[in-house]
């Protein structure tokens, strides 16, 4: 093991000991109320500027002129639009990584902001507006944020710091493209080399502005896309018996899988969901047609559980059919495996996300069914993921627009708060453990 994992290591086996000591940092706090304004102003021109994924063009070149301006020197076009700098601190230390995802998605604005996006593209064929619905500006906006401040720290850093920002976590807008953080991780996004430990954030209107979700292990669901084909034998609909109904078979196969998870699967011990979102057939009222096509998802959070699911959804689909003269063919495709917080950095980032904003304002998260291709990364490399509130104080979190909603309008309060904790927590990791109190 190299010298600078092994240091690493010892450093993440200590953290529990030093768990309850953490101290905030000035430097962070100062850092963030610092940039806020800029912050808030980088967060509305990318917010009114929006991109669907693999063409976040403008978004990476305005990440990139900043960079520069910082004195690093950033790589561009990796996955297809990502962009990766490295900054290197004065003094022997870990390297760790930050990422933040670009892209926004195809939702047509209704917040009737000043700054509101006015954008359309084409996804899948279909003109659509474009909205930065589920607060990707503000995660480009924060990670510039940490890059300036730790930029104007270098002198004092150890270690390296490397920023990722991502192209396509919500997927890319034609089908058969592969998302972005598998695709940056397969054209070098860690050519300088594998970081120690990756941090990541996301913005969540179902907490306070000033609180932080976190959960070790599971926390985000893998997302699996399905896609069953059944094949009949098409005939009039008034005489079914001459042909294969495959509207029948499919139906009978999606109850049958529901029963499956409901009687077959320990969802105590690992959830799962398997929706169907599409069941697609014929053309005409009065003819059973030849075949039927379901398209849904597969959310999981242990990697063997979903492929006994798999197993068990291939096995009924094939029995069902077989048994009523058709035929079916599964296809899984996996977006996103399961983000899982690393149990050793979980320990190491805990009293630091504490440090940043008060233990009190820091809540263990639930397991959410969404499901965010950063853990593409956490698979790569332990990884550590957690959420920042934008719902302002004095509003029920229930009642407030979520994250994806034309009607989702973060408080950019947030910013500081984002920027705060993960400077405090890259400034931890790279120190190798938290101030005491």
């Amino acid at each position: 093991m190299p010298v600078r994992a092994r240091l690493f290591a010892a450093l993440l086996l200590s953290a529990a000991v030093s768990a309850a000591l953490a101290a905030p940092r000035p430097e962070a706090e100062a850092a963030a109320r610092t940039l806020q304004p800029r912050a808030v102003e980088w967060r509305r021109d990318l917010h009114a500027h929006p991109e669907l994924g693999n063409q976040e063009t403008r978004t990476a070149a305005k990440v990139a002129e900043h960079l520069r301006a910082l004195g690093l020197e950033p790589r561009t076009g990796i996955g297809p639009t990502g962009v990766v700098a490295v900054l290197k601190g004065a003094r022997p230390g870990p390297r760790i990584a930050l990422r933040a995802d670009m892209d926004a998605l195809p939702v047509t604005e209704q917040t009737g902001l000043p700054f509101a996006s006015t954008a359309t593209a084409t996804y899948r064929g279909q003109p659509v507006g474009v909205m930065h619905a589920c607060g990707h500006d503000m995660h480009v906006a924060i990670l510039m944020g940490v890059a300036e401040a730790l930029a104007g720290m270098r002198d004092e850093l150890a270690g390296e710091v490397v920023f990722v920002f991502q192209p396509a976590e919500e997927g890319p807008p034609e089908p058969g493209e592969t998302f972005g953080a598998r695709r940056m991780l397969d054209e070098g996004a860690f050519a300088g080399g594998e970081p120690d430990a990756i941090l990541g954030l996301h913005v969540w209107a179902g907490l306070h502005t000033g609180q932080i979700g976190f959960r070790s292990g599971p926390s985000l669901a893998s997302a699996d896309e399905w896609s069953l084909t059944v094949t009949g034998r098409q005939t009039h609909g008034s005489r079914p018996w001459d042909g294969v109904d495959p509207i029948t078979v499919g139906a009978q196969i999606l109850l049958a899988t529901q029963s499956m998870i409901a009687r077959q699967v320990n969802i105590v011990n690992a959830p799962v969901v398997l929706t169907a979102g599409q069941f697609q057939s014929g053309v005409r009222f009065n003819i059973i047609p030849d075949d039927a096509r379901l398209v849904g998802t597969l959310r999981t959070y242990d990697p063997a559980v979903r492929e006994d699911v798999i197993a068990r959804f291939e096995r009924i689909a094939t029995d069902y059919a077989h048994a009523a003269g058709a035929s079916a063919e599964l296809q899984v495709v996996n977006n996103a495996p399961a983000t899982i917080n690393d149990p050793e950095l979980a320990r190491r980032v805990l009293p630091s996300l504490q440090a940043a904003v008060g233990a009190e304002h820091v809540v263990e998260m639930p397991l959410q069914t969404i499901a965010e291709d950063f853990s593409q990364f956490a698979n790569a490399v332990p990884g550590a993921y957690f959420f920042v509130g934008t719902t302002p104080q004095g509003r029920d979190p229930a009642t407030m627009p979520i994250n994806h909603s034309p009607h989702y309008a973060p408080d950019e309060a947030a910013l500081e708060i984002g920027m705060r904790a993960m400077l405090q927590a890259a400034l931890d990791l790279l120190d190798g453990e938290p101030r005491r109190e």
